[in-house]
């Protein structure tokens, strides 16, 4: 269905691609696999129509393929849904679906044609927000995501990529999508999923390719290759422990919620120690980022109390960031950088004051801090003053971490910090989260993964229905009872 061949693209002195070759056959999902910065996403625009091969040549369906941009790609059978979410949140959900593809006559909207298709897609999605009248800005980030992917499913496509298209799901929406997936395969559709979750791959793929470093460096049938082997494709070396542990002791209370109480939080008491890896998790809606949120000052408190060393907080972000607090949103793209500010920009937005003196920016100096942060978390890029719009989604959320590593904060609240990462770099998150857990920093960790919430958390409490079910050492949970806590109606 798809044959690309030979594909190469730059910008300016970076190769993103060279010598690229892939192919998809009808009824066939290949998993792309690489880390961030691979050249996947490079690799997907060009299928997609966003940009334009440098050399190279592309055949859909057997015939010559070159897209002059998204629509041209659109018509002729590609659907693209990005990692990064693309909608009108001041839109409805049914307007998010029609968008550039109204059913109309004599310049007006035939509401009702078009509901009825609408209708029939979100009821194969069947996740109950998605009401074809709600809007979008109302709906959790996972219930967005499923947005993107009944968008897509309404084109008469030939060829469908999902890239990352579970980073926010919980296992239930998962299924649900997989399910699709397949229902899609044996109607003939051809399937490229990328991701980094490897069980996730093997679960939904045939076969597989890796890019590194813009080259295809290896790939072949799922069933006879092991994910030792794929890590080791993708990093060009072995990545001994994905779930390394540093020694660190736990003490004194540092942060309390007292009957934290908002909008969707409801009664949320909890404890985070010095030195402690608290995870909390939850599905959809349980209320994980809100409480996050409201600890931080983003959301308004309607009741109960955050203290900070026993000093109660007042609920606003800057008094937060001066108190010792550190964010790093779920939503990146809106909230957690500034898209059109460089690297530099957004690295030391949270706190200037290692890169500047009565009130005037050094800029030789934050090249120099900045350059070092970028090293440590590799992040990859042309220059510290590349725009971060610029960059891959897991690019991105290194840079989004290494700002409240920078800003030195002694409370650090992560709200899903490996969405969109390959293996290694998670890896190395981890690797970092013990090692400031070792200096005495405290984490409270936020994610809809249960490996790297049971591997690497001192404490674990399950959230469900705006409330905090129960916490235990992690150590004295199983997935399977983090699961049954979550979807409890008690």
């Amino acid at each position: 269905m798809l044959v690309m061949q030979g594909v190469c693209k730059s910008f300016g002195a970076t190769q993103a691609l060279s010598e690229v070759s892939f192919s998809v056959s009808p009824g066939e999902v290949v998993a792309l696999i690489g880390e961030n910065g691979a050249g996947k996403s490079t690799l997907m625009k060009l299928l997609s129509g966003a940009h334009l091969p440098d050399d190279g040549s592309m055949q859909l369906a057997g015939r010559p393929y070159r897209p002059m941009g998204p629509n041209d790609a659109r018509r002729q059978g590609i659907a693209m849904i990005y990692q990064e979410l693309n909608l009108a949140k001041d839109l409805s959900v049914e307007d998010n679906l029609m968008l550039g593809r109204e059913k109309h006559r004599w310049g007006w909207v035939s509401r009702k044609e078009q509901r009825k298709k609408v209708v029939e897609i979100l009821e194969l999605i069947g996740h109950p927000d998605l009401s074809p009248t709600r809007l979008v800005g109302q709906l959790s980030i996972g219930a967005q995501q499923l947005v993107e992917i009944a968008r897509a499913l309404l084109s008469d496509a030939k060829v469908m990529i999902f890239d990352e298209p579970t980073s926010s799901l919980p296992k239930k929406d998962v299924d649900r999508l997989f399910a699709i997936i397949d229902r899609l395969r044996q109607q003939g559709i051809a399937i490229v999923y990328i991701s980094h979750f490897l069980e996730e791959i093997r679960r939904i793929a045939s076969r597989f390719v890796v890019l590194r470093d813009g080259q295809v460096v290896g790939g072949g049938p799922m069933e006879s290759t092991s994910d030792p082997e794929i890590v080791t494709m993708m990093a060009g070396r072995s990545v001994e422990n994905q779930f390394p542990k540093v020694p660190h002791s736990i003490g004194v209370p540092v942060l309390r919620t007292q009957r934290l109480t908002g909008r969707v939080p409801s009664d949320v008491s909890l404890e985070l120690r010095k030195g402690e890896i608290f995870g909390l998790f939850g599905l959809v809606g349980a209320g994980r980022t809100e409480t996050l949120r409201q600890i931080f000052g983003l959301d308004k408190t309607l009741f109960g109390t955050v203290e900070l060393a026993d000093e109660r907080l007042r609920s606003t972000p800057r008094h937060c960031l001066r108190a010792g607090l550190g964010l790093v949103s779920e939503d990146r793209k809106t909230e957690g950088l500034a898209q059109n500010l460089s690297i530099a920009d957004n690295l030391t937005l949270s706190d200037l004051s290692p890169v500047s003196r009565f009130g005037v920016l050094h800029l030789s100096k934050r090249t120099r801090v900045v350059r070092e942060w970028m090293q440590r978390m590799s992040v990859k890029a042309r220059s510290s003053e590349q725009s971060i719009g610029e960059l891959s989604g897991g690019n991105q959320q290194k840079v989004a971490i290494a700002r409240v590593l920078h800003q030195n904060a002694e409370v650090l609240l992560l709200d899903e910090p490996t969405r969109g990462i390959d293996v290694r770099t998670k890896a190395d998150i981890y690797q970092w989260i013990g090692e400031l857990a070792a200096t005495g920093k405290s984490i409270l960790f936020v994610s809809s993964y249960l490996p790297e919430l049971v591997a690497v958390c001192d404490t674990i409490g399950v959230m469900a229905k705006g409330r905090l079910r129960e916490v235990r050492a992690a150590d004295a949970w199983t997935e399977q009872d983090i699961l049954s806590v979550a979807v409890s109606n008690e």
